[in-house]
């Protein structure tokens, strides 16, 4: 018999305070982009971008249980993901972070440059792709050890075969969002992201190059580790 805890508000709130131990800088990220969300005309796709508090230390705890120096984020928004993986790396870590937005990436810079780990941190602003293709072409093939995707969704399954050809073997890949909001088992959700999330679900399932985790955090959490 399978059995589940029900969340409820009331046990979301007991986990966080019990859990979630976010750095004032971070703290005050996050809630800069939510004024900024709040103030806009952005979509739910759009809100989806922010990484929760629970998120981010969850990214900081694999970053430091992998021993990872080298990773890779795929969709970097204002930064909160990216700055909670700066802040696990080791002092000569690096983490490449792709976005297209200048905006965005802006402000990414000022948080890791304020928290002090701007030496950890390289920013490639424009398409995500041709930057992971650069990446591959400049040797980081089979060197990365740690791969965070949040980026558009339809083109994960592209992400994906980049990261793998950049992760060393043992190298781990995280995705978020693959649950996108519950739709991916709404039949009547036939949108391009609940579609191109089941395909990209399903491919991940029935791949032998990798071991893999589906969690129910938050979105939805996919961790993957390269055979």
């Amino acid at each position: 018999m399978r059995f589940q805890v029900r969340m409820t508000p009331a046990l979301q709130r007991y986990i966080e305070d019990m859990s979630v131990r976010e750095p004032d800088l971070l703290r005050d990220l996050r809630k800069v982009t939510s004024e900024m969300l709040r103030g806009s005309d952005l979509g739910f796709a759009a809100r989806l971008m922010q990484t929760s508090p629970e998120q981010g230390q969850f990214l900081s705890l694999l970053v430091r249980a992998t021993g990872a120096r080298r990773a890779v984020e795929v969709g970097v928004f204002t930064g909160y993901s990216l700055l909670s993986t700066a802040l696990a790396l080791p002092e000569d870590g690096t983490v490449v972070g792709c976005d297209i937005s200048e905006e965005y990436t802006a402000i990414a810079r000022e948080y890791v440059d304020r928290a002090g780990v701007g030496h950890k941190v390289q920013l490639r602003v424009g398409d995500a792709k041709e930057s992971l293709a650069a990446l591959v072409e400049e040797g980081a093939a089979g060197t990365i050890d740690f791969v965070f995707i949040d980026a558009d969704k339809v083109s994960y399954a592209s992400y994906y075969e980049s990261a793998l050809t950049l992760l060393r073997p043992g190298g781990m890949l995280v995705v978020d969002n693959v649950l996108w909001h519950g739709q991916v088992v709404a039949p009547e959700a036939d949108g391009p992201e609940p579609t191109a999330l089941r395909s990209f679900n399903a491919a991940l399932h029935a791949d032998d190059r990798i071991d893999l985790s589906l969690l129910g955090i938050a979105d939805g959490m996919t961790l993957a580790v390269k055979r």
